[in-house]
């Protein structure tokens, strides 16, 4: 990269306005390629992840997804449930929140919502095994997206690690995130704050 490509400044209180022009133009640019960096991630999890399941991350992911496509669930629900687990790697004590982080932009608000909590409401299947709340998830009653959260976690979350579920693979949904995060970010037709859809009926 030549000097004509980079800014002036070395503090930012010193930039112009043809310098933050030029970021702005490679901001862009570096934005239509968000969908193949979540692809890479996502791919990365079935090279290194969490120990000790039947399936590796990737595959609970995929899985997840699977199951929420053959219920025919909308788009958001579908790149949800591939990528809710996609915190794992960089932040396992934090990985809900860090997925909702990552997905808020471009989804509903319930979606959103369903991938920050999940990790809470999950804890119904498995929290007594450590002498914790399995009702945690109870603190949020009464709130519009508790239900889909709930049925998110029963239906799709929780019943992802069986090996011999017949999942999609990672090339049948990168089109789904290619359209997800290409959206244009904070756009009000997409967030719908308040609407609750909810999951559409099961077909397993």
């Amino acid at each position: 990269m030549t000097k004509s490509q980079q800014v002036s400044f070395r503090r930012m209180d010193e930039g112009s306005f043809e310098d933050y022009k030029l970021l702005h133009d490679y901001e862009v640019d570096y934005h239509k390629e968000t969908p193949r960096r979540i692809l890479e991630q996502l791919a990365l999890q079935g090279k290194e992840s969490l120990s000790g399941y039947q399936i590796n991350r990737l595959e609970h992911g995929l899985q997840s997804a699977s199951r929420a496509e053959k219920d025919g669930a909308d788009l958001d629900w579908i790149v949800a449930a591939l990528i809710h687990d996609i915190g794992d790697g960089l932040s396992p004590q934090n990985h809900d929140r860090m997925a909702a982080e990552i997905i808020r932009p471009f989804v509903r608000e319930e979606v959103a919502w369903v991938v920050e909590k999940h990790g809470i409401f999950q804890m119904k299947y498995y929290a007594h095994h450590y002498d914790w709340d399995p009702d945690k998830r109870d603190e949020f009653r009464g709130h519009p997206y508790w239900q889909s959260c709930a049925d998110f976690c029963e239906r799709w979350d929780q019943m992802s690690f069986d090996p011999d579920y017949p999942m999609k693979d990672l090339d049948h949904f990168a089109p789904m995130v290619h359209e997800v995060f290409s959206r244009k970010a904070w756009d009000d037709d997409v967030i719908k704050a308040g609407v609750v859809v909810g999951l559409p009926a099961s077909r397993h």
